[in-house]
């Protein structure tokens, strides 16, 4: 797995090494190619890349897709890479999510108090944050065009037909780790699926020809 001469943290280079992308099924790999095609059409196009994720309450996998969107197109050197993350309804950034982060390796600074709390999400010395707080897919910190939509639940997915804006809209969905909320398993759980939401994207930005 080749990587980038960037400032990732070592905590995080180290998950990053020791995913294994290339043991995906072939079935989840049809998934994933045309968020791959739509990477590689912008990249030959010499245009920005926007990716938005998108769930229904934007508290748990949209983010974690954001998040790891960001690091691993900086792993990989993939430039003019810009991700997003918007919910059909505003909640909270779900703190788990947070708490999963660091056990990571991503260094998380909470910048504001309240019912939906603004994170600092850094994946790297000298890597601009990645701010998370919930919002709808459509806010305006998020962008209007010229962007992927990918939906990383099936109820948002079907809950939301039609994305403004969007050039191409990618089912990438993803179980819900909410359903181990206050149980006995809930970090492991949401450990496994921040590695498995690590792991897919891993192997999209690793197709990616620059």
């Amino acid at each position: 797995m080749s990587k980038i001469p960037a400032r990732i943290f070592p905590d995080i280079e180290e998950v990053i090494q020791n995913l294994n992308p290339e043991a995906l099924s072939e079935e989840r790999r049809t998934v994933l190619n045309p968020l791959v095609g739509y990477i590689q059409s912008r990249v030959n196009d010499k245009q920005e890349i926007r990716l938005n994720f998108i769930c229904t309450h934007n508290s748990r996998r949209s983010h974690l897709s954001q998040v790891w969107a960001q690091t691993l197109a900086a792993y990989y050197d993939i430039k003019n890479v810009f991700c997003y993350s918007g919910g059909t309804e505003a909640t909270a950034l779900f703190p788990m999510v947070a708490e999963t982060l660091k056990t990571n390796g991503f260094q998380i600074e909470k910048r504001c108090q309240g019912n939906n709390p603004v994170y600092s999400i850094k994946f790297g010395a000298g890597a601009h944050p990645v701010i998370g707080f919930s919002k709808k897919f459509d806010d305006p910190f998020n962008p209007e065009s010229g962007f992927a939509a990918v939906m990383t639940c099936s109820q948002a997915d079907e809950g939301c037909p039609f994305i403004a804006g969007a050039d191409l809209r990618i089912p990438l969905t993803f179980e819900d780790p909410k359903i181990f909320d206050n149980t006995p398993l809930q970090a492991a759980k949401y450990k496994e699926r921040s590695l498995q939401i690590a792991t897919e994207l891993s192997y999209v930005f690793s197709k990616i020809n620059t």
